[in-house]
Parts: structure tokens; C-alpha cells; sequence
């Protein structure tokens, strides 16, 4: 559904970050809609030094371009450092975020301005699906690793990285 482009007609492209250890179907939610209204999202997979993943940051962009491909427009890649570098380098002018919460908007609002304080990018904030308003990387893996059924908060194939990977250790 990606509309014609011209010279006169630049994309219009955005960027939804985040760790994604593991992807859920509320980053899925968010990005799925991000697709619908730019032309190109840019999935930026954080990297994160000082944190230990479950799953690396090849193995989160491959389970993300697996999880994204039906959309058609979406580019997954990492990025380490200032998400307005990133942005800057690719010429993407909007972040979209989904919140889950009030407690979410808080934080978010402070990043978002402090991104257009120093780059003039724009924030997009999508409230997130209620299905998904508790759903978190982190609690997902918690209860996975305590044995409890994810299978519906994931992708299939992602649950299936995250069983196999839980059964590893």
C-alpha cells in the first residue's frame, strides 16, 4: 500500500525503537499501524552494553524481519548511541512510540522533547491496543521462565525462539 513517489514526492518515514528482547504482539500492534500511515518504518533495535538479552541483537532483527515481513515496509537494523543520530543519518524526521499507560506518558514526553530539542525530530505517540496495555518484553520473559503459556502475547515464531531459548538454559 505503498503510495507512487516522484522527485516532488519525498517518503515519508518514521522509526519505532526499542530493545524488542523479545518482540511482543504490543510492538507488533504499534508497528503494524506505524506501517500504515509512513512509507518506510524503520524498526531501530537498541543495543544495550550493559544489559545481558536473552536474545542477541542479530537474533532480535532477524525474529523482527520475520514477525514484520508481511507488512512490506518496514526495515529493521540496530543502533547504538543517540536515537536522533540515527534518525538524522537516515533523514527520518518522526519517532512513533506506544503507550501503555498514563505512567508511560510521563517518561515518554521528556524523551520526545528532549529529541526535539536537540534534532527538531518529531514524536508520534500510538495509544497501545488494550489487549496489550500490560504487556512487557521483560514480563513476558518472566513468565516464561517460570513455565507459564506466552504463546498468545508473541508471534509464533517468536515463541518458539523463546521456548527453545528458555529450554537452553
Amino acid at each position: 500500500m505503498t503510495r507512487p513517489q516522484s522527485e516532488e514526492t519525498p517518503l515519508r518515514r518514521a522509526v519505532c525503537p526499542g530493545s524488542f528482547d523479545p518482540i511482543t504482539n504490543g510492538h507488533l500492534d504499534i508497528i503494524a499501524r506505524a506501517s500504515k500511515l509512513y512509507d518506510v518504518v524503520h524498526v531501530a533495535v537498541m543495543i544495550n552494553m550493559s544489559k545481558k538479552g536473552l536474545f542477541t541483537v542479530e537474533e532480535r532483527i532477524e525474529l523482527i524481519q520475520r514477525a514484520t515481513a508481511e507488512f512490506g515496509n518496514v526495515e529493521v537494523e540496530s543502533f547504538h548511541g543517540l536515537l536522533v543520530d540515527f534518525c538524522k543519518q537516515r533523514d527520518i524526521p518522526a519517532i512513533v512510540k506506544g503507550l501503555r499507560a498514563v505512567s508511560d506518558f510521563d517518561y515518554e514526553l521528556q524523551m520526545a522533547q528532549m529529541n526535539n530539542g536537540l534534532s527538531g525530530v518529531e514524536t508520534l505517540f500510538v495509544p497501545t491496543n488494550p489487549t496489550y496495555s500490560f504487556l512487557s518484553s521483560s514480563l513476558v520473559k518472566e513468565v516464561a521462565t517460570w513455565g507459564g503459556d506466552v504463546s498468545h502475547l508473541l508471534p509464533p515464531e517468536v515463541h518458539a525462539a523463546v521456548v527453545q531459548r528458555l529450554s537452553e538454559r
